[in-house]
């Protein structure tokens, strides 16, 4: 008996995800870490489910000459709950996007046009680096810090798909040189010499 009260309660949970066919963002109310609150359903429209935004290249006129364009939740209402996400990269000669992580998604990154150097280190300090050209697809685990550099003469572009409609993003070196984490411990975790670690945090903004 108490086994089939389990898998009856089992089968009703796991079905809630089907109660609703979608959950569009309110994107007037808070984010949570399970997203955002459902809009009414008499208050959605298609234009929830589009997004026109990865049309436009970015401005790559920044310190790290790239651009990144998002799809997540917050700018695609329709997205919310499902699971997905997506977004643009655009890299000038030399752009890069440097080393970062996504705590809530895996991705998948395809390059368009130009050519990008694209890498991941995995938990145990391996590296897997590869260049990549036009319709290149590289897989990027969740979690694992991981780059992109631009290797060509012109612009380079790229999609970028995540597993999760907000997948999260640190930055490791706005992480630590782009806050007021003082000096002195910047350079007892990273080994720096304090005239390195006040130079950078000059570049990104950082005090203390």
């Amino acid at each position: 008996m108490f086994k089939l009260l389990f898998l009856l309660a089992a089968l009703i949970l796991s079905s809630n995800a089907s109660v609703q066919d979608f959950c569009v963002a309110d994107l007037k109310g808070p984010e949570s870490p399970a997203g955002y609150s459902c809009k009414s359903v008499t208050n959605v429209t298609v234009d929830d489910f589009v997004f026109s935004g990865l049309s436009k290249a970015g401005n790559t006129a920044s310190i790290i000459k790239a651009a990144v364009t998002p799809a997540f939740a917050a700018q695609f209402p329709g997205l919310n709950g499902l699971g997905i996400s997506g977004g643009r990269l655009d890299l000038a000669p030399g752009g890069v996007i440097p080393f970062h992580t996504h705590p809530g998604a895996s991705e998948i990154l395809l390059v368009t046009q130009g050519q990008i150097t694209c890498g991941f280190v995995s938990s145990a300090n391996t590296v897997y680096l590869k260049t990549l050209k036009k319709g290149d697809l590289m897989v990027l685990p969740q979690g694992l810090l991981h780059f992109q550099v631009s290797d060509a003469g012109y612009t380079s572009v790229a999609f970028i798909f995540f597993s999760s409609s907000n997948p999260g993003l640190q930055i490791t070196d706005f992480a630590l040189f782009a806050n007021d984490l003082p000096t002195k411990l910047v350079g007892a975790t990273t080994f720096l010499d304090e005239a390195t670690i006040k130079k950078l945090k000059g570049v990104l903004g950082g005090t203390n």
